[in-house]
């Protein structure tokens, strides 16, 4: 709606994992990086020797900071003769994993009559397609979204699979990707074999401040803006805060800002409008948790403090001297009655002063 008034060809803020539109930060070329290595490794081919030899590579982000779509990235330069199985829905059993990855690789498994298919069928149909692919020089990977799902039982399977190898690597190999919950699970002594296998991981944070308004910058870039940011600088502070550098989120606020900006006839979006569109699109918890007042002691140096902000600021001075068994330097003391006496004449002020309004 709003493309033709800030000249866009498209929607810069979709919240789709489109390729073209990932800000390659630090991180994420980082990201990219272990992904490639634990597939590709260092020798620049997938297939045959010159990878790393097989064995789990571990991808985790909180939610929104672009795993998803560095996969996306990531499946676009898997070399020739790499074959890809996919998994982005992981709540299955181990039956039904199996019979999912082999979907994926497109492997025919013929059960015995009269009966489905087991666990065990599954699991040879995929070691006879592996060593096949093997024999031709090529290589499989297997990349699962959204692992922090996986139960136990499930990750103890995949496990498993990659028993199978030569004498120079494994013949499967496994992406992991999933939010910071999945490190948790890996870390259990249950699956302290599996973690053992991890031959590369990585951990996507979030964006820093400068990030956050390079990637907006880029997004509306390929999306045909050309000129000055439709942002000033403290709408693209605002939007970094209230985000917390989650890319996301940045996506959310700033398509709504910018429909708000449209709407009201702005070329450039400013704080206002960005506070009205988080008001929109953020959660009301999300909300609370970012207006939550300041503490005493940031009140008082920012030079705007609130009744009995010195008193409690003078008592917890006092409690952290005497808690390090450091000499108290002396100074003026605060009266508990004082405090209290401040804290009620400007509660009463404030009483009068919403009367009066």
């Amino acid at each position: 709606m709003y493309s033709q008034h800030f000249g866009l060809t498209q929607d810069p803020f979709s919240i789709a994992p489109d390729p073209r539109y990932l800000f390659m930060s630090e991180r994420h070329r980082e990201a990219l990086a272990h992904l490639l290595y634990g597939v590709v490794g260092s020798g620049g081919a997938a297939g045959g020797s010159s990878g790393t030899g097989g064995g789990f590579v571990l991808l985790t982000g909180d939610i929104g900071t672009g795993k998803t779509t560095i996969c996306r990235c990531f499946l676009e330069q898997i070399p020739t003769g790499c074959q890809v199985a996919y998994i982005f829905n992981p709540k299955l059993s181990v039956t039904e994993l199996l019979q999912s990855i082999c979907e994926e690789f497109h492997i025919t498994v013929a059960p015995a009559a009269l009966r489905p298919a087991t666990g065990k069928d599954y699991t040879d149909a995929l070691n006879a397609f592996l060593l096949q692919r093997h024999a031709a020089g090529q290589s499989s990977v297997l990349i699962i979204d959204e692992a922090q799902n996986l139960e136990a039982e499930v990750l103890e399977q995949l496990r498993l699979l990659t028993n199978l190898e030569t004498n120079e690597r494994k013949l499967l190999q496994i992406v992991l990707i999933g939010q910071p919950e999945l490190r948790t699970m890996l870390a259990r002594p249950e699956l302290e074999q599996l973690a053992q296998r991890v031959i590369a991981r990585f951990h996507l944070d979030a964006l820093t401040a400068a990030e956050s308004s390079q990637y907006i910058g880029h997004r509306l870039a390929v999306a045909g803006h050309t000129g000055a940011l439709p942002f000033d600088r403290p709408s693209l502070q605002r939007i970094h805060h209230l985000a917390q550098g989650v890319p996301r989120r940045i996506n959310l606020l700033c398509g709504r800002a910018l429909l708000g900006a449209w709407a009201s006839g702005l070329q450039r979006v400013d704080r206002r409008v960005v506070d009205k569109a988080a008001a929109e699109v953020l959660r009301a918890r999300q909300r609370a948790r970012l207006a939550r007042p300041q503490p005493a002691a940031h009140r008082l140096r920012s030079g705007r403090p609130e009744p009995g902000d010195r008193c409690r600021a003078g008592r917890l001075a006092a409690v952290a001297t005497s808690a390090t068994g450091a000499a108290a330097s002396p100074g003026p003391r605060v009266s508990r009655t004082r405090c209290r006496a401040g804290t009620a004449r400007g509660g009463s002020a404030a009483a009068r002063q919403a009367r009066r309004d």
